[in-house]
């Protein structure tokens, strides 16, 4: 009888505003795969096998734990509206062609790294086995520099995170392109040992030679394995897993990050491999297989249909649970025509990459590898402060009384019912969109109501239990009541917010009423602001998220 591989723990993150952001007209860049993902993920039903998060919005402080100060000073200063009087910085820090400047690009960067050091923090908790972040994975930002549509490198951010539990990180990249910015940051260390499988020779970036190994201490920590065009899904397995079993053996890592850019796939518009889905997904499967805790991360990826495909099928690896090769019918399945399939078929291209060279290149890989102190050790130490506080109750020890937000409040605010179909726990599906809009209108009337019940019913208590609540301002909370209203409990979308709140905060009589009246049951056991972001089905707007 066959072994059943044993279930992990997977978590998941999030933001509903990351596919707002917009690179500019005919920009290959596009957040907008982000959602499309999330949206299949949902109409598959994956998030029912998952913690979904959204992540923190990562500050300048835990972003300059990399990035130079005066960088990350300029990301945030930078507008479309001002961009005249940044002109000189923009060309020292390669911001305004590949990197343009557009509305909420500092907010994309903080989000997309709040993912990645989240997950981090995560894995490192055990609170998870394997943490994706599909907004993640901007692998070319360098330590004072934007490069390849990156402009902070969540992935470096990551790992920074993972090693402070973690004696040894592998870094494994299966994205086109050369992973240079997390090679570059860690070229010199023998913690971090990256790995990166991309196309070689008149190329972006053009780093990645196979003679590039590593530098002082980190000689041979650096592993490149140059490609030709045209890769099949056949012969990069043939490459892949016996490279990373070799790394393994040799490195033995505790922990690993995989780089998931769906740019090497079959058909991508700036890409020149010929990966299938199963091919990409393979890595993925073998990597997961030893069992070891995962940060899962996007990257790069331009046939955005195509993306969101593979960013799915990962998820469902990731979860060792089967997806239907006929796609459920989801927000954007227009885009999937004309066959409405999850997999994709390789095209004709030649692959130029012959037996031979692949295993010339393969055996000089085993010779560098060979090189290296078997697991290299690591001099003990204490261990770093965490970067998210995980007490979720100090922030609101702090806060003044009048803008501390009540459990029932917060409940309130993490709620974003309009991220999600009403089709997802339908048995048959949803087959007729006008069906769905009527439902959505009448969702929408019942929620503002229960929300505005719920303020009165609130107003009374208060009136009732505490007749001093001046500091209580009344109105700020009955708009944030309308702005996010709770899910109606008929809905069944409002069983994916799962926050168990375990808040040491010196509420007042009325929160503490407040909170016997929460809705939302307890499930999880992370903190609604917990130290790995804010538990939650998908994002409300960030002014309304905001404690």
């Amino acid at each position: 009888m066959a072994s059943i591989p044993p279930k992990r723990k997977i978590c998941y993150y999030y933001d509903g505003d990351i596919g707002n952001y917009y690179y500019g007209q005919g920009h290959p860049m596009k957040p907008h795969r982000i959602r499309m993902t999330h949206n299949l993920i949902l109409n598959y039903g994956l998030y029912r096998k998952m913690e979904i998060y959204r992540p923190h919005k990562a500050t300048a402080e835990e972003m300059t734990k990399f990035h130079s100060d005066d960088y990350i000073k300029f990301l945030r200063s930078i507008r479309p509206d001002n961009m005249a009087e940044y002109n000189k910085q923009m060309q020292r820090f390669n911001v305004g062609e590949d990197c343009p400047v557009f509305d909420g690009m500092y907010e994309f960067c903080q989000l997309s790294t709040g993912g990645s050091v989240a997950g981090a923090v995560k894995l490192n908790k055990q609170a998870a086995d394997i943490a994706v972040n599909w907004a993640g994975g901007l692998h070319h930002a360098k330590k004072s520099e934007a490069s390849g549509f990156c402009y902070v490198n969540d992935i470096v951010l990551g790992i920074l995170e993972l090693l402070k539990y973690h004696q040894r990180v592998l870094y494994v990249d299966i994205d086109i392109h050369h992973g240079d910015g997390v090679e570059e940051a860690f070229y010199t260390t023998d913690r971090v040992m990256t790995v990166s499988f991309h196309k070689y020779g008149e190329y972006f970036p053009g780093t990645g030679d196979l003679r590039d190994i590593g530098a002082g201490k980190g000689k041979y920590y650096a592993v490149n394995f140059p490609l030709r065009d045209g890769i099949d899904d056949e012969s990069y397995e043939s490459i892949f897993k016996p490279v990373i079993t070799r790394v393994m053996e040799m490195f033995q890592p505790s922990a690993i990050v995989l780089q998931c850019g769906a740019d090497s796939l079959s058909g991508d518009r700036l890409g020149c491999f010929n990966l299938t889905l199963k091919g990409h997904g393979r890595c993925v499967e073998f990597i997961k297989k030893w069992n070891l805790p995962v940060l899962l991360l996007g990257g790069g990826g331009y046939t955005i249909r195509n993306v969101a495909r593979c960013w799915t099928y990962e998820t469902s690896i990731a979860l060792n649970c089967d997806v239907a090769n006929e796609l459920p019918y989801n927000d954007y399945f227009e885009y999937y025509g004309p066959d409405f399939k999850l997999h994709i078929s390789p095209s004709n291209m030649a692959n130029q990459n012959t037996p031979e060279y692949m295993d010339k290149i393969k055996t000089r890989l085993f010779e560098n590898l060979r090189m290296l102190p078997h697991a290299p050790g690591v001099q003990m130490q204490a261990i770093p402060e965490d970067a998210l506080n995980d007490d979720s109750g100090e922030e609101d020890d702090k806060a003044p009384p009048d803008q501390r937000i009540s459990i029932r409040q917060t409940d309130k605010r993490i709620a974003c019912e309009e991220e999600f179909s009403d089709s997802e726990d339908e048995d048959g599906g949803r087959k007729d969109r006008r069906d769905h809009k009527k439902k959505r209108q009448k969702t929408d009337a019942s929620d503002k109501k229960d929300g505005e019940t719920d303020v009165k019913k609130d107003e009374k208590e208060v009136k009732k239990d505490a007749p001093d609540t001046k500091e209580e301002p009344k109105a700020s909370n009955e708009k944030d009541d309308k702005a996010t209203p709770a899910p109606d409990k008929k809905d069944d979308s409002s069983s994916l917010v799962s926050a168990k709140t375990e808040s040491n905060t010196n509420v007042d009589s009325s929160s503490k009423d407040k909170e016997k009246d929460t809705e939302t049951k307890p499930t999880t056991a992370a903190s609604s602001t917990s130290s790995s972001g804010t538990v939650a089905t998908a994002a409300t707007e960030p002014e309304k998220m905001e404690h």
